[in-house]
């Protein structure tokens, strides 16, 4: 994928994800919770969208991923980036395709203001961002119980 491509995929506003989307246990026993939710586009690009949040670590990440290249756009909240140039780029960042780094450099967005102790605010914001109608609700995470011994 280049660069151009990466650009008019994101602007291709037909983007859309249907139906309510429903957390489920991190298959890997963490406690964290996960989605996985297809994304349909008049062009047929062939997408699907990655959520992950562990309420434990206040970390919240969300994925436009690309079946033919792996993921094209990302956001992370609660967890700082190192880019391969050295440069930290803190807790709240994005990533974006490029044709040199692929989805490996990232940068700090003005635009996304929602906490990763939120992520139906941050879903909205990165839908919106990512121009992806989701004609549905993100669930709010469910809350896990301690167990007792």
């Amino acid at each position: 994928m280049t660069r151009a491509e990466f650009e008019a995929l994101l602007a291709d506003d037909t983007k859309q994800i249907r139906g309510d989307i429903s957390w489920s246990d991190d298959e890997d026993q963490s406690p964290a919770v996960e989605f996985r939710a297809e994304v349909g586009s008049k062009a047929g690009y062939p997408l699907f969208a990655r959520g992950s949040f562990n309420p434990e670590a206040q970390t919240l990440t969300y994925a436009l991923i690309h079946r033919g290249v792996g993921r094209i756009y990302g956001l992370d909240l609660g967890k700082d980036h190192h880019n391969p140039s050295c440069e930290h780029t803190g807790e709240r960042h994005k990533h974006h395709w490029t044709d040199v780094a692929r989805d490996k450099e990232a940068f700090v967005p003005q635009d996304i203001t929602a906490p990763a102790k939120d992520p139906v605010a941050a879903w909205q914001q990165f839908c919106a961002e990512a121009r992806i109608t989701h004609a549905g609700r993100l669930q709010d995470p469910p809350t896990r119980q301690l167990e007792l011994w």
